[in-house]
């Protein structure tokens, strides 16, 4: 799996570096967790008016509609099966939609079965 790193020289965000990692590297992981060998994945930020936004983009199987608006629940599992073997507890998303709440952002999923998904999580600029 390729992975890249897009994020802009002297980007800055008022965040907890800690709880951001976290949000960030649990998005990764599952990227990584659910893309199959050839798949990329990239990690990038833009500043916009008024916010920072980071994504995770993936190349991986995608989440099927019925399942998207549920899978920042707790314990929700889109694959059941695969998050008992892989060892999975269902909180990696929700803990990514509260770490982005605590920062006053939010987070939110775009995905297309057979061609991945994108998480964004939002959070606002920092002021000067």
């Amino acid at each position: 799996i390729e992975l890249s790193l897009k994020i802009p020289p002297g980007l800055t965000v008022r965040a907890n570096p800690v709880l951001l990692e976290q949000a960030l590297l649990n998005l990764t992981n599952n990227a990584v967790a659910y893309s199959g060998p050839g798949a990329s994945v990239v990690v990038s930020a833009e500043e916009r008016p008024g916010e920072v936004l980071f994504l995770v983009e993936d190349t991986g199987p995608g989440i099927p509609p019925a399942d998207l608006p549920r899978i920042f629940e707790r314990f929700y599992r889109v694959d059941k099966t695969r998050s008992r073997e892989s060892g999975g507890t269902g909180l990696g998303l929700a803990i990514v939609k509260h770490i982005a709440a605590a920062h006053g952002g939010s987070v939110r999923a775009e995905s297309e079965l057979g061609r991945g998904s994108r998480f964004f999580i939002s959070l606002p600029a920092r002021e000067t």
